[in-house]
Order: C-alpha cells, then structure tokens, then sequence
C-alpha cells in the first residue's frame, strides 16, 4: 500500500498527526484525545479530535494498540512523518564535539572506527554500527626486528605512512645476516603492492626456486606473510557497540522481540548488506521497520551514511539501529555528521 501523500490531509489532520507522531517518539507511548484536547493550540474538542484520529487510522497512518487506547503511528506513518514532516536539526555543539573528540585521538584508524561506534551509541542510546573500508593498504616496508632467540617482530608500513606489527616466530638458529636479508627481500616483493598480491608474489617465487635466499630465510618469509595473509582475513568488517541499549523497559516487555532482535545483532554478514544498501545515498538512509527484511520481525529501524575518502570514493558505511521510535529528527544530522568526520578522518 502506497504511503498517502502529506498534501492530501487537512491542515487539523497534519497538526494532530505530527502531535501523535512526536508524542510517540518522546514517551513510547500511545496517545489519546484527551491529551491533544489539552494542547489549547488545537482549539478542538475531545469528540473532534477523535473523530480526526478514526480518519488517520482508516489512511492506515495511526493505529490503536488496544480497545480504548490512544494511537500510536504506524510504520507508514512514521515513514509519512519522515519523508514530509520532520525537522532536522543541526547537531549540537557537544554532540559535535564529542564526536570529533573520539574520532581524532591518535591511534590506528581501527580504533578510530570503534570508538565510531561507541560514540554513536552513547549520543543516540541505540546500538552504534560501523562498517569497516574494504580497501587493501598498498605497502612501501618491510622489516623484521629481533625480541629474542626465538621471535621477531615483524613491522609493515603502508604507502599512507600507516605502521603495523605482528610478533613471528623465528627459525632455530637464523642468524643475523639472514634476519636482515629476508627483511630486504620482502620489502623489495611488497613495495607499492597489497599484501595479497605480495603474498602471490613471494610465495611463487618460493615454489620454484627463482629467489637466493637460504632455507631459513625463505621459512622466515614465510611464517610472517602467513602471519599477516591469516590476520587480514579475520579482520571483522562491522563493528556493532551498545546493542545492551536497546533492551530498555518496553523492550524488555515483549521477550521474542528481544530475542529476534539480539538474533539480528549477532547476524553481522546480514547487518552489513544491509549497510551496503547505503552506500550510494548522498546523506543519511532510513530504513523503518519492516522496509528492511532483516529487522522486520523485531520492530527495528536503521539510519546509515556512506562515508568518502578525499577522492569522494565511498570507502565504508556508518549508522545506527534503534526502535521504530527514535528521534529520527535528532539523529540523522548526527549520523550524517559522523560520516563526514571519518571521511576527513580517513582522507
């Protein structure tokens, strides 16, 4: 059923519908006539208004949760409200400064991307979600340093001037000079390569024959590329913080949405489809409800924004996931304003 156009409702059907709508939003609660024949702005009788909310709900815009209840909006009538009513607001000054705060404490861009989450958790009391760039660092460095007889660590450093360490086991008796020439030879495979084309690289090199190094070294170079090749593909590529604040009160009420939407959470490959969705949006994306299949069954709704890196290439998606009944005026500017700073972040 298509959503009714906001043009086609009565100045009095809009104005009570916001008021329901808004209502909702702030209190998670259904809302009855008598409470909107006390806004003296409406100047409406209790009678009036109710005979206004029947319309609302006819237009499949409200809904009554139970006999005698008050109307709470419907999924379409938060679609409704979202598309055609809501005013967004910048965000704050301390929403703002928390944000970039968090975003450029020095450190890795991977904890960068946490603390992503986090923040966005925290400013909109919903579980933050982040979804990692799916980019391969281009290499310019390698180098192995010695910690003991037995291990070394291995130092990679990106083209970006980025710098990554792993600890590697040594081969039993490597010496020295042989430390410092596998070091040589995979700087001069990796340079100016990714790591999974280095990998291809070095290890066909290896298979036959076609490099001087002795049997140490080439077991070195082996054992570190292993390392890092094993350590690039379990790297999570969505990072989810906060999912224990959408367990609030009315959640808890209704124990198979609970256990639907923690079900959800844990299903990061399907969470990050649905990110993907977002990927070519300008700004922020809505997803309300059971317009994304993934959290129809618990009632969740989702706000995500691709986020650029300075060649205005979208490198990675950031949102959040809360109730139907988030402050979607307040959040999106602010999920809006996180993908801007990652992307001058990132660069």
């Amino acid at each position: 059923m298509a959503t009714t156009p906001i043009t086609e409702l009565t100045d009095r059907a809009r104005e009570i519908f916001r008021r329901v709508v808004e209502s909702y939003i702030e209190t998670g609660q259904p809302v009855g006539s008598k409470t909107l024949a006390g806004a003296a702005v409406l100047n409406l009788s209790p009678a009036s208004i109710r005979s206004v909310l029947a319309d609302l709900e006819h237009l499949g815009l409200l809904a009554a949760p139970h006999t005698s209840a008050g109307r709470m909006p419907t999924e379409r009538g938060l679609r409704l409200f979202v598309d055609g009513m809501m005013q967004v607001a910048e965000p704050s000054l301390h929403e703002r400064a928390a944000i970039e705060q968090r975003l450029f404490e020095p450190g890795p861009i991977e904890a960068a991307l946490e603390a992503t989450s986090a923040v966005l958790s925290e400013l909109s009391a919903c579980a933050g979600v982040v979804m990692v760039p799916h980019r391969e660092q281009r290499l310019s460095q390698f180098s192995l340093v010695r910690l003991s007889d037995e291990r070394a660590l291995a130092v990679l450093v990106g083209e970006d001037g980025a710098v990554e360490n792993r600890v590697v086991e040594l081969p039993r008796g490597l010496s020295a000079s042989a430390l410092e020439e596998a070091s040589n030879y995979v700087t001069a495979q990796l340079r100016g390569r990714t790591l999974a084309e280095a990998v291809a690289q070095v290890s066909m090199q290896i298979s036959t024959g076609r490099t001087a190094l002795d049997e140490a070294s080439r077991e070195l170079v082996g054992r570190g590329l292993a390392v890092w090749s094993e350590d690039a593909a379990q790297r999570p590529v969505l990072i989810v913080r906060g999912q224990a604040r959408l367990l609030d009160a009315e959640a808890l009420g209704d124990i198979e949405r609970v256990r639907s939407l923690l079900e959800d959470l844990e299903n990061k490959q399907s969470v990050a489809q649905l990110l993907e969705l977002a990927r070519d949006a300008k700004s922020a994306r809505i997803f309300i409800g059971s317009e994304n299949r993934l959290f129809a069954l618990s009632g969740s709704s989702v706000i995500a924004a691709p986020y650029r890196d300075r060649d205005g290439r979208v490198v990675g998606v950031v949102g959040v996931i809360g109730p139907t009944r988030l402050n979607y005026a307040r959040v999106v500017p602010m999920v809006d304003f996180t993908a801007q700073s990652l992307g001058k972040l990132i660069g």
